[in-house]
């Protein structure tokens, strides 16, 4: 109420200026040469249009508006409401009083709109003022310098809001953008210093601490190229969220984010349009065996998305299978849903629950996979892995399941540890069993996915919030990445392609080095690299190679519809005798045998064994020896 009465009080004094200097100037400002009659008149003039311009100012409802804020639409009802009370007060003085000279009228109009609307903005720009001091004096030389790339609408807007916020005290300093047309010019008085070649020279130049990507519609191929520019400074990067908010007319400094991993991969995401090719999982019941896993569970919210009939989890975990059963609930009420515990290496149990669920679709990504632990325990990885692939999958065989779909590696090319040839010898079996079964049993073949339990980013993103050092195994090494939507997206349409036999091999574009995530996750985290945070080189690991394949050198590529998913070639192979190293592999795991490596190198030719297992098997009268 009395920031109420304070305005309205200035009102009248701006009317009754106004008016004042309107006669004054009329009369080339000499107040002698008034005549009597006018100044008379202005006295009059004066207080009834301070009631008009009080009234309608009032009826404007423009002293209810929060001038802490006010902006051009107040400044538009102050200019229309000042012309209706004008226009009002001037007709009924000029018929009930006296007529005063036209110039008064108008002249003193436009400075009471002046004054009026000046009133308004000063109040706020003086509150701002206060405010931002305040902030100053709290942020106690925090504020940042900041470059946006991206002279287009966003970046208008982000500028906008740095501004005219009270409590954000950082400067934008600089534009970037790769038109051509724009370099040299002003965006609302800030320079567009060129395109993406003078982000280096310009943080220097500008002293630049934060750079913000304001390119919601640009390509990922661009975004990865200009990020790699942005990462060879110290500067924080963050980016708008993307196109839709913009159209939204939502960017703003609350909507920012700070550079994901996944912007490095320099490709736009995978789309796959699920609804035209998971026909063959709507209404039919399907069991996805290591559910509560990252892949796994992914499968399941997609199934989950796309009215599966009903969907049965199998997992060891409870904890996992736990957590995905409530999603699915919260998310999925409708949803027919089993979650069941077990192992995949308990023949009875697996076979038990296809006899009683008869499946349709099975997919199996029920597995050991950390290639360091497999390593220290090979045994147990022959047993989940190879023989618990053997089980579940003769199991779906005599139930008459319709398709069973293996989750694969692209550790099962040209292996040098346990897991990959593990995971090798469990695409063998679905190739053989395709032959004994009216299942159709396919395999399908991807990289590291990122996110998933025990990737690279989780643990980098721990070690950067302890402080580091990153530890990288190689400076060398690289990886074909993919997101988990992604995979799994590709997976299930895999599904919708298989005829039986076939291992699909996804298209991971290109790898990436290991090393270069790790510097980028460091500078995307706000810290110097090499000043702050450290990386350390801790070597290869057991088992462990610096680049990875999809493809064994036997191995064509066919393609599919969809050209990121391509089926490779099967190996011939003497089934027969698979079928008897198989038997042999089983027992010596169950004996916990030191000679496992050696026998999985007879079953798998291209698997890399360790020097000391090479030794071993050189040995005579080893166990393997005996197993012969």
């Amino acid at each position: 109420m009395k920031k109420r009465l304070i305005i309205l009080i200035a009102d009248i004094l701006a009317v009754i200026l106004a008016y004042g200097l309107a006669l004054w100037l009329r009369f080339d400002m000499r107040y002698s040469k008034i005549p009597d009659q006018y100044l008379t008149g202005y006295m009059y003039y004066a207080v009834l249009a301070c009631v008009i311009t009080v009234a309608s100012y009032s009826v404007a409802k423009l002293y209810r508006s929060v001038w802490t804020y006010a902006g051009i639409s107040e400044v538009l009802r102050t200019f229309a409401t000042s012309i209706i009370a004008a226009g009002i007060t001037g007709i009924t003085f000029s018929i009930s009083i006296t007529r005063m000279p036209i110039s008064f009228y108008l002249v003193g109009w436009a400075l009471m709109f002046g004054f009026t609307a000046a009133i308004r903005l000063m109040y706020r720009l003086l509150r701002r003022a206060l405010m931002r001091s305040e902030s100053a004096r709290e942020a106690n030389g925090r504020q940042q310098n900041i470059m946006i790339v991206g002279a287009g609408a966003s970046g208008l807007m982000l500028l906008e809001e740095y501004r005219t916020s009270y409590y954000l005290m950082d400067h934008v300093k600089i534009f970037i953008d790769d038109n051509e047309q724009k370099w040299h010019k002003y965006l609302d008085g800030v320079r567009i210093e060129g395109g993406r070649d003078k982000i280096i020279e310009s943080v220097e130049k500008y002293k630049i601490d934060k750079i913000i990507l304001a390119m919601p519609s640009a390509d990922r191929k661009d975004i990865k190229a200009i990020l790699e520019i942005c990462n060879q400074t110290n500067c924080q990067i963050q980016t708008v969220p993307g196109v839709y908010q913009l159209v939204n007319g939502e960017v703003n400094v609350s909507k920012l984010r700070n550079v994901e991993i996944e912007d490095l991969l320099g490709r736009d995401p995978i789309k796959v349009n699920l609804d035209e090719i998971l026909g063959y999982v709507k209404g039919k019941t399907v069991l996805v065996t290591g559910g509560g896993g990252s892949i796994g569970s992914e499968i399941c919210t997609q199934l989950a998305e796309h009215e599966v009939g009903h969907l049965i989890i199998f997992d060891i975990y409870e904890n996992n299978a736990y957590d995905i059963q409530q999603k699915l609930k919260w998310n999925h009420p409708e949803l027919n849903l089993t979650v069941l515990i077990g192992s995949v290496r308990n023949m009875h149990r697996i076979n038990s629950v296809m006899k009683k669920y008869e499946p349709d679709v099975v997919f199996h990504a029920a597995a050991h996979k950390h290639v360091p632990l497999m390593e220290d325990s090979p045994n147990e990885a022959i047993k989940n892995n190879v023989f618990g692939t053997y089980k579940t999958a003769s199991a779906a065989g005599r139930n008459h399941v319709k398709k069973f779909v293996l989750i694969s590696t692209d550790k099962a090319v040209n292996p040098t540890n346990i897991m990959g040839a593990s995971k090798r010898m469990c695409e063998m079996i679905v190739q053989t069993l395709n032959h004994f079964y009216e299942t159709d049993f396919v395999a399908v073949r991807f990289g590291n996915v990122l996110g998933s339990n025990g990737s690279v980013i989780p643990l980098f993103e721990k070690q950067i919030a302890a402080g580091g050092p990153v530890t990288v195994t190689h400076p060398d090494i690289i990886r074909y990445f993919m997101t988990i939507p992604e995979a799994v997206s590709l997976v299930l349409q895999a599904g919708a392609y298989a005829k039986g036999g076939e291992i699909f091999v996804l298209d991971m574009g290109e790898p990436v080095k290991i090393a270069d995530l790790a510097k980028n996750l460091i500078r995307l985290s706000g810290y110097k690299l090499g000043e702050d945070i450290e990386i350390e080189y801790t070597g290869l690991r057991p088992g462990e190679k610096l680049y990875e394949e999809l493809l064994m050198d036997e191995e064509g590529l066919q393609d599919t519809e969809n050209k990121m998913i391509h089926i490779g070639k099967p190996i011939d192979m003497d089934e027969e005798k698979f079928m008897h190293q198989l038997i042999q592999l089983r027992d010596a795991a169950n004996e916990d045998s030191d000679a496992i490596r050696a026998m999985v190198k007879e079953i798998v030719p291209t698997y890399q064994m360790p020097m000391e297992a090479l030794a071993y098997k050189k040995k005579k009268n080893s166990v393997y020896d005996n197993l012969q």
